[in-house]
C-alpha cells in the first residue's frame, strides 16, 4: 500500500512566506534576547538593560530618519557628520542652560540646511543619494574642523547632560525622547496623507506624479526629517559623552542603514515600517553588548558588524527575489 505524502497547498506556502517576511525580524529579536540571557547572566541585569537602552536611543532616533529616506528610494550618509556638527554647536556657547534655546535654534537651522541641500541635490540635480549625502557630510566636516581648528573645546550645558544621561521616574530621558519621536513620526508615516505619499513615491514615483503628488518635495521633506533627527541625536549623544568631539556619531550612518534593512525596509523604496527599523537597531545594540559581556575585544564589534551587514544584504536579496 503506497503511502500518500501530503504537500502544503500553495496558499499555505504563501502564508508562511508572508508571515516570515512580516514577523521574522521580531521573532529573531526575541530569540536573540533569550539566547543572550542564557549565554551571559549579566545580560538581563537591570543596570545592563538600562545601559543598552541609553545606547539604543540615539541610534534609534537616527534610524527613524533613515527609514524615511530609504522609503523614498534614497540613503543618508551625512547623518554622522550632522550629529558631530550638532555636538560642536552644543559646546560653542557659554555652557549654561541659558544658552540652550540658542543651541537648539542654531542646530535646527544647520540641520534644516543640510537636509534641504541633500534633497535638492538628489531631486533637482539628479545626483545619486550616495554621492549627494557623502558630499554634504564632507562639507559639514570641513566647516566643523575650520570652526574648531581641529581641537574642539567647551562645556555641554547641564540640560543636554540631562537629555543624555538623566532619568525620569526610572526611565532614561533619551529613551523617552525616542519614544516621543517614534510615536509622532510613526503616526505621520503610517496614518497620514503624507505617509501614504512617502510609500507611493518610493514604490512608483511616476504613478505618484500622475495623481498630483510631487515626488521631489516628498523626498526633500524626508531628507530634512532625517537631518533634524540626526541633529537631535547628536545633542543627546554629546550630553551622554559629556565632552565635545569632532567625531561624535561616527559609524551611525552605516549602523542606521543596516538596522533599517535588517528591519525589512526595502532599499528600492516603498516598503517597510518604523517598528521594523527600530527592531533592527535594537538587534545591533544587543549584539554589540553581548560581544563585550563575553569578554571579546572591542575590535570584535567590527567583525560582527561586517557579518551582520553580509547577512542583512543576503536577506534583502532573498526578499527582493521573492
Amino acid at each position: 500500500m503506497n503511502s500518500i505524502v501530503s504537500r502544503p497547498s500553495p496558499l499555505t506556502r504563501l502564508l508562511s512566506m508572508d508571515f516570515a517576511r512580516r514577523y521574522g525580524i521580531f521573532i529573531f529579536f526575541i530569540l536573540l534576547v533569550l539566547v543572550s540571557g542564557v549565554t551571559s547572566p549579566t545580560f538581563l541585569r537591570g543596570d545592563n538593560v538600562v545601559n543598552m537602552l541609553v545606547q539604543f536611543a540615539p541610534l534609534g532616533i537616527v534610524v527613524i530618519g533613515q527609514v524615511f529616506v530609504i522609503l523614498v528610494g534614497g540613503l543618508d550618509l551625512s547623518v554622522a557628520s550632522v550629529m558631530a556638527t550638532a555636538a560642536v554647536v552644543a559646546t560653542g556657547f557659554d555652557g549654561t542652560n541659558a544658552a540652550a534655546p540658542a543651541i537648539f535654534g542654531v542646530t535646527l537651522a544647520i540641520c534644516f540646511c543640510a537636509g534641504l541641500l541633500n534633497g535638492l541635490l538628489v531631486t533637482k540635480r539628479q545626483v545619486s543619494p550616495f554621492l549627494a549625502t557623502f558630499a554634504t557630510a564632507v562639507v559639514l566636516e570641513g566647516l566643523r574642523f575650520a570652526y574648531t581648528q581641529g581641537a574642539p573645546s567647551g562645556n555641554v550645558p547641564p540640560l543636554f547632560h540631562e537629555m543624555g544621561t538623566g532619568f525620569v521616574s526610572g526611565a532614561p530621558v533619551n529613551v523617552l525622547i525616542l519614544v516621543g519621536c517614534a510615536i509622532v513620526l510613526g503616526v505621520l508615516l503610517h496614518a497620514s496623507t503624507f505617509g501614504r505619499r512617502v510609500f507611493m513615491v518610493g514604490g512608483n514615483p511616476e504613478s505618484a506624479r500622475l495623481v498630483g503628488v510631487s515626488p521631489d518635495w516628498v523626498r526633500i521633506i524626508c531628507y530634512i526629517v532625517s537631518a533634524l533627527l540626526a541633529g537631535l541625536a547628536g545633542l543627546i549623544l554629546s550630553g551622554y559623552v559629556g565632552i565635545v568631539d569632532n567625531w561624535v556619531g561616527r559609524g551611525f550612518e552605516l549602523d542606521s542603514i543596516v538596522a533599517a534593512v535588517m528591519g525589512g525596509v526595502a532599499l528600492s523604496g516603498g516598503r517597510g515600517t518604523l517598528l521594523g527599523g527600530l527592531t533592527g537597531a535594537a538587534i545591533l545594540i544587543i549584539v554589540f553588548n553581548i560581544v563585550l559581556l563575553l569578554g571579546m575585544p572591542v575590535q570584535a564589534q567590527t567583525i560582527v558588524k561586517g557579518v551582520i551587514i553580509i547577512g542583512a544584504s543576503a536577506c534583502y536579496v532573498v526578499r527582493r527575489r521573492r
